[in-house]
């Protein structure tokens, strides 16, 4: 692996965590402004959680 291949995944990686912590916020605000649960892990279950 060439040193640019190495940055490129990293900064790959950086872009996907935060498009999905976006995804994830846009859950939340529509999860509360319909008044619905999100399924979220806890302990190691599935457990649903009123935003």
């Amino acid at each position: 692996m060439s040193k640019s291949s190495g940055k490129k995944q990293v900064i790959f990686a950086a872009l996907v965590g935060r498009a999905l912590r976006r995804a994830a916020k846009a859950a939340r605000m529509d999860a509360k402004a319909h008044g619905t649960a999100i399924a979220v892990m806890k302990d190691g279950k599935v457990v649903l959680v009123k935003p």
